[in-house]
């Protein structure tokens, strides 16, 4: 009787053994397979970062796609080179792509740093916003000082393309503040994070002006209003621009007052 109940104390202990034997491997899977999940998040997660901002994605990821727009008083920049087309005849289809993307991170890095961020690459456009994701009373001075700090990359880009005996680049700017609809739109296929309404169509005219007037950046009297007294601006004549029963008058941005 003892000899069968050892038998059965160690047949026990055996099932139990290999129960837990498989229970540990089935947790590991587990932990391997979540592990991998959530690589896959992370990786799709920076893709998804790549065409909408940081805090677009994470209310996604969070909230799900949301449709509803939001109006916001936001700043909108818009950035255009200058007789692109005439310079890409004459280059080569991969160095042209090359200095085309040198020339939107550099740009992208300027907008970033002060608070903006870009909502679209338009050809070899640039509109970004500034106010757009959260409340930034200063968003007017921000994008100042944005469009300036890429006039100063330019700057250096265009040095760095004369060293390679390519052709330098212009850009011009237009800024303009207002109310717009802030929202994620698209369909299933294609979203995007961006702005519309008459403040956006409106710094998209004030940029097309720049030609007008020669110079490379211009805003509006919504953005010179209480702007940082230290910007050096210059007033021009008001000019008429299309969807606007009244010509519009801008400044131009010269730079910063030497301290």
């Amino acid at each position: 009787m003892l000899e069968f109940a050892a038998w059965a104390a160690l047949a026990a202990a055996a099932v139990l053994g290999l129960l837990l034997y498989r229970l540990r491997r089935e947790a590991s899977a587990q932990a391997r397979r979540l592990d991998l999940a959530l690589q896959s998040l992370e990786q799709l997660q920076r893709a998804f970062g790549r065409f909408a901002p940081q805090e677009v994605v994470e209310q996604i990821i969070a909230r799900g796609i949301v449709g509803a727009g939001e109006k916001k008083e936001v700043t909108v920049l818009f950035a255009d080179l200058k007789g692109f087309t005439r310079m890409s005849e004459g280059l080569d289809p991969v160095v042209l792509v090359k200095i085309l993307n040198d020339y939107f991170a550099r740009m992208s890095m300027a907008i970033s740093e002060y608070n903006g961020h870009v909502s679209k690459f338009i050809g070899d456009g640039i509109m970004a916003l500034f106010g757009a994701l959260e409340s930034n009373p200063w968003q007017h001075n921000d994008a100042v000082r944005a469009a300036l700090a890429m006039r100063r990359a330019l700057e250096e880009y265009n040095a760095a393309l004369r060293a390679q005996e390519l052709p330098e680049m212009e850009f011009g700017i237009g800024i303009h503040r207002g109310i717009a609809i802030a929202g994620v739109i698209g369909n299933h296929e294609l979203m995007e994070f961006t702005c519309l309404g008459d403040a956006v169509n409106l710094a998209s005219r004030v940029e097309d002006l720049t030609r007008v007037h020669q110079v490379d950046i211009l805003i509006t009297e919504e953005v010179r209003r209480n702007l940082d007294p230290q910007i050096r601006l210059r007033p021009l004549p008001p000019v008429p621009v299309k969807g606007k029963s009244e010509p519009v008058a801008t400044f131009a941005v010269e730079g910063v007052v030497s301290q």
